[in-house]
């Protein structure tokens, strides 16, 4: 390499350090941000090359997930990746301003990739199933293996939770209670089939919850806080 090559080699450098200083980005991440904020061809690129990005991502959590779509075979399983990062990326787009430069921007996009397509799996999971209103199992079953005072004390708990949960409660409330804390029903699914949002169904679970420690405690009895339907 000539002297100049090598002058021009270091000016380059030292450019590319400058804008990392001052822009608080590493150079790719900020060519990421400079790509999809250009000029028309240049963002059309860069977006099609997000999408591509998204769609290996999709593709990965897919199989993480894979056990949960035992029935629906590759060319579906390749749609729902596809639809999945169609809609990370949407989402991407619309959020670029928030990206603070925590993380690389790859690292970024990664995670609204693997939330839509965990979303999509649990939607397509549940697409042909009922959301029960009434509890698969109860928790707070007594143990029959347990000593004769543990196994009175697990009843009692029991039959007051129930209880707490048929009267306490609003009917909303019981519903919201059993289909998320009791039934496991995925909340996005929920809130997909009631027409209602996430934040909704979480604060009608913490109110739920609230008002059901009232009542058990009105009963003498403290629910503790790591158990299944409480949390």
């Amino acid at each position: 390499m000539s002297t100049t090559d090598g002058r021009g080699y270091l000016t380059a450098r030292a450019d590319v350090e400058l804008s990392e200083v001052s822009t608080g980005l590493d150079a790719e991440s900020a060519a990421w941000l400079e790509g999809l904020r250009g000029e028309p061809a240049q963002r059309n690129e860069s977006v099609r090359r997000l999408h591509a990005l998204l769609l290996r991502a999709t593709r990965w959590q897919l199989h993480r997930m894979q056990a949960q779509l035992a029935r629906m075979d590759l060319a579906e399983r390749d749609t729902l990746a596809e639809q999945a990062a169609d809609d990370a990326t949407v989402a991407v787009l619309s959020k670029l301003d928030d990206y603070a430069g925590h993380s690389r921007f790859t690292t970024w996009v990664f995670k609204f990739a693997i939330l839509h397509m965990s979303v999509a799996v649990r939607r397509s999971a549940w697409r042909h199933r009922e959301v029960p209103t009434e509890p698969a199992s109860w928790p707070y079953q007594a143990d029959s293996s347990s000593g004769p005072e543990e196994e009175a004390e697990g009843v009692a708990l029991a039959r007051a939770l129930r209880t707490g949960i048929d009267t306490a409660l609003t009917p909303h409330q019981r519903d919201i209670l059993i289909a998320l804390a009791i039934n496991d029903v995925p909340v996005d699914v929920l809130a997909e089939r009631l027409g209602t949002t996430r934040g909704a169904l979480y604060k009608t679970l913490h109110d739920a919850r609230a008002r059901l420690r009232v009542a058990l405690h009105e009963q003498g009895i403290e629910l503790p806080a790591t158990r299944k339907g409480t949390r």
